[in-house]
């Protein structure tokens, strides 16, 4: 799957709007079966975690590549964590895929957009000779050392903490990296039953404005769905109405869309 620009995005999203976590038992059956050479299984094992690398693509929207270019690392992550992933652990696949989803998504950051190009100024080596040293993460303390702005430390350290590290290696009989990750509890689950939450309100709130009259729906667009609303004189006359019938409609479509909402959410 490959998301070319914005609208194919918004397309891709919306068809995973219905798009339910796996139970956990049915998660691992599946994971054997992809295991076992069935390909079937293999795509909804993957399929059902897609919308969990929409939320932690999320979470990188600010470091500048588009949100569809950082889904489709994330998706190339969780490719590569379901493939090694050991349903006899007792780990859901999203609290394991997690890391491969940030490392692809970090990776694709640095190498194609380049936000820190890390190491090419004085400051820079300063604050990663500082942050190898001594772990430091305070962005008062880098900017101090390495005589950086703060916000340059702030985009910078992100990328610092991204080493390349491989979760199955061990040194010395020490525990392996994913031995020793902390237990997420249910903080990935709930980033996904949290993303599939607002694509169903969303879906819902679609839903029950295509009920509207077009009028009607028109004012609900321009009135509640913006940042900064249409004056009622305005759509007054774009819809050859005066201002006080545009504000009786979207009184009446308010009421209709909390009746058809609750109806859908029922």
């Amino acid at each position: 799957m490959r998301l070319h620009d914005r609208d194919s995005f918004d397309r891709y999203r919306a068809s995973l709007s219905h798009t339910e976590p796996l139970e956990p038992l049915l998660e691992r059956a599946l994971a054997r079966q992809w295991s076992a050479g069935d390909a079937a299984a293999g795509d909804r094992l993957i399929k059902a975690s897609l919308p969990f690398v929409i939320a932690v693509a999320l979470e990188y929207r600010r470091w500048g590549a588009p949100l569809e270019d950082l889904v489709q690392q994330g998706n190339l992550g969780l490719l590569k964590a379901a493939r090694k992933f050991d349903p006899a652990r007792d780990c859901r696949l999203i609290t394991y895929a997690v890391y491969w989803i940030r490392a692809e998504i970090r990776d694709y950051v640095v190498r194609a957009y380049r936000l820190v190009r890390i190491g090419t100024t004085k400051g820079e080596r300063r604050a990663m000779r500082a942050y190898r040293k001594t772990r430091e993460e305070d962005p008062t303390e880098l900017s101090r050392v390495s005589g950086l702005p703060i916000e340059q430390v702030e985009r910078l350290l992100p990328m610092l903490r991204a080493r390349d590290v491989s979760l199955d290696a061990r040194w010395d009989d020490e525990p392996t990296a994913f031995e020793r990750l902390p237990d997420a509890g249910a903080g990935p689950d709930e980033a996904f039953r949290a993303e599939a939450d607002r694509a169903h309100a969303k879906h819902r709130v679609t839903q029950a404005i295509e009920r509207l009259p077009e009028r009607e729906a028109l004012i609900v667009r321009e009135r509640l769905l913006v940042d900064e609303p249409v004056t009622l004189e305005a759509l007054g006359v774009r819809l050859g109405i005066s201002k006080e019938r545009v504000r009786q409609l979207e009184e009446r479509a308010r009421k209709r869309l909390k009746e058809d909402l609750a109806e859908l959410a029922a």
